[in-house]
């Protein structure tokens, strides 16, 4: 899962560096059009993501979300010491 938000943060924050910066835009039609010219540059060049996280990743995640959130549980119930 993080290796997908990763990919994806990758391509809007591209899009922040390479379209949308600097943001000096007189109105909305100026940011769709630099928004579209970006997407034809990008769609040009852009190369299929090399994904990480298969089936059985998938497979193992409920078990490794329940992990986490006992674990959370019990580190949050533990008294500080005082």
């Amino acid at each position: 899962m993080a290796s997908c938000t990763g990919h994806c943060g990758g391509y809007f924050s591209a899009v922040q560096r390479k379209a949308l910066s600097p943001d000096d835009f007189t109105d909305l039609t100026e940011v769709r059009n630099r928004l579209r010219a970006f997407e034809d540059r990008y769609n040009a060049t852009a190369q299929p993501f090399q994904w990480r996280f298969t089936t059985s990743d998938l497979d193992d995640l409920p078990a490794r979300l329940d992990r986490h959130t006992a674990d959370h549980h019990e580190e949050s119930s533990v008294a500080p010491a005082a």
